[in-house]
């Protein structure tokens, strides 16, 4: 799939390091621009944590203080990752009136072709890595508003592996269903095994160089607007990254399970055989903000979660997930019965 057909792609290269703006300029070029973006950038040492997820499940928060890693939130589902100066990160924004909702294959190509020609055998495995011999070199997430699409990811090339393993903490099904114990047993760093020859900056400047050639990409330099300046200044705050709803004691009741499009952890209040308060966290992937399917959820009675979730299709919200599992991901904490 060629990302720039009939359009000029942009190539911009972030200077910046700091992840707040960074994660701003990209969801402001994905939320106001026509043209396709390339974008290659860096964050000094931080967490990036799914729109999705529990910030305080996934890292390890003492640490990451104790470390000075600072901690964002993106608006892509999936997992979280760790970023330093050893990773690049790229983003492809582009207009996509496929239909699809969810495609990691198609975004993923040019990369694997970047790898390729230099002879590095990378395939891109299960929903959204791309690994090289079962060595994860790269994760990916996307996120789609109408017919604009946002695919990003980043590309270990000589990130701190053990440092990545303190402050990450996965979760433990998902490690056993890898057969791994450990984040750092599941990674491998480009420059170690493929490139040792290589600097990161002249990783980067390869990377910039392949897109220019193969899609006559034009560079640009980055917006200064006043709502990238807002953008930053939410995801620097408490608001967005430790939301009221991430307070595991205003729930009573959870339920987690891990599938093949990831883990669905349910938080959950009740009164009586009526969810009070319900909160859907994970490292799924998502067209429509799970938000919406809280509120559809929310001050319905036990028995009436089939019939509530029937104007609506749970996979909208949770890729991959059908209704029936979610009745039956409910049904096994003894919530969702049948009618009465």
């Amino acid at each position: 799939m060629d990302i720039a057909i009939g359009k000029t792609m942009k190539l911009l290269i972030l200077r910046s390091t700091d992840p707040y703006l960074n994660l701003a300029i990209e969801e402001y070029l994905f939320l106001n621009t026509k043209e396709p973006v390339f974008m290659l950038w860096q964050n000094a040492a931080s967490v990036i944590i799914g729109k999705n997820q529990n910030a305080y499940a996934e890292i390890d928060r003492e640490y990451a203080d104790a470390h000075g890693i600072r901690i964002a939130r993106r608006i892509t589902g999936g997992g979280a990752v760790y970023h330093d100066l050893g990773n690049v990160n790229y983003s492809y924004i582009s207009p996509d009136e496929s239909g699809q909702t969810i495609d990691f294959k198609s975004f993923s190509e040019p990369l694997l072709r970047a790898l390729a020609a230099l002879s590095i055998p990378a395939t891109l495995s299960g929903r959204n890595d791309i690994e090289i011999d079962g060595k994860k070199i790269s994760g990916n997430a996307q996120h789609r508003v109408g017919t604009r699409l946002l695919h990003h990811g980043t590309l270990l090339f000589d990130a701190d592996t053990e440092v990545m393993g303190r402050v990450l903490r996965p979760n433990r099904e998902k490690l056993q269903t890898r057969a791994i114990r450990s984040v750092g047993a599941r990674v491998c760093n480009l420059r170690a095994s493929y490139l040792p020859d290589w600097t990161k900056d002249q990783f980067l400047d390869y990377l910039a160089h392949f897109i220019e050639k193969e899609y006559a990409a034009e560079r640009i330099e980055p917006p200064e607007k006043e709502e990238i300046r807002v953008l930053a200044q939410r995801n620097a705050s408490s608001e967005w990254l430790f939301p009221e709803r991430d307070l595991l004691s205003e729930y009573t009741q959870g339920i987690q399970k891990r599938y093949p499009f990831g883990t669905v952890e349910i938080l959950l209040s009740m009164r009586n055989d009526r969810i009070e308060k319900i909160a859907i966290s994970g490292d799924f992937f998502g067209c429509r903000s799970v938000r919406e399917l809280e509120e559809l959820l929310t001050d319905v009675r036990l028995c009436r979660v089939r019939e509530q979730l029937s104007r609506c299709c749970a996979s909208d919200f949770i890729f991959g997930m059908q209704n029936e599992e979610l009745i039956a991901l409910l049904a096994g904490n003894g919530l969702a019965s049948e009618s009465p």
